[in-house]
């Protein structure tokens, strides 16, 4: 499974909640994945102007505040796409066969819907709903240890 999106994610949420700008050796730690990975999904993030490095700096910072960002906006910036694609259909169904021959235009109109609400519901979400669901989170986990101690 491609884990761009959910690395894109998460090393934005590094980026727009340090108070300095983030390396991709310090987002590649916290992700747990290398740094050229990282310069991967930062160089096409930065390309869609989301988040931007400066000469002569080194790190990223943010070029949009986090409620500007769809989840969308950062599933097609990493894929390098405009459509959610979750699903193929195999690739050579028999003309043989009356089910081979039609399942093709069923399946792809089926996929293209499922994934057209995915793209509605990614771009009703943002990166800041992310941030606070995080903290909410963390803010949970915390009352939790403290009443177990």
């Amino acid at each position: 499974m491609d884990t761009k999106f959910s690395s894109a994610i998460h090393a934005l949420i590094l980026i727009s909640e340090s108070q300095e700008p983030m390396n991709s050796d310090q987002i590649a730690e916290s992700v747990g994945t290398n740094p050229s990975y990282i310069r991967k999904l930062t160089t096409r993030l930065a390309r869609a102007g989301i988040i931007e490095g400066r000469r002569g700096v080194s790190g990223f910072r943010m070029s949009k505040k986090p409620e500007e960002i769809t989840m969308l906006d950062i599933y097609r910036a990493v894929n390098e796409t405009e459509n959610v694609h979750l699903f193929d259909v195999h690739q050579n169904p028999s003309d043989a066969c009356i089910v081979g021959h039609h399942i093709r235009p069923v399946l792809d109109s089926m996929f293209r819907q499922t994934e057209k609400s995915v793209e509605d519901r990614l771009a009703g979400m943002t990166l800041a709903d992310c941030i606070d669901h995080l903290r909410a989170y963390i803010r949970d986990e915390e009352k939790e240890e403290g009443k177990t101690r």
